[in-house]
């Protein structure tokens, strides 16, 4: 699945989310709003890791999701 499809199904996204990063809080998951960015940085801040580690995390979340 691509960013533009996990981003077009937030709502049924978020869950997964949660499910994989569970220190993400509530408030988190409503301020990124599908915005891969916004992820990004958010998993730089709630895991202490660098934008790299950040953005591999990410690449693969999306390639591992079933539309």
């Amino acid at each position: 699945m691509n960013w533009e499809q996990i981003e077009g199904n937030w709502n049924q996204m978020k869950g997964k989310v949660r499910e994989k990063w569970g220190e993400l809080t509530d408030d988190d998951v409503a301020v990124i709003r599908g915005q891969r960015d916004q992820l990004v940085g958010t998993l730089q801040k709630r895991y202490g890791v660098a934008k790299e580690e950040a953005e591999r995390q990410v690449a693969a979340f999306e390639s591992d999701s079933k539309a």
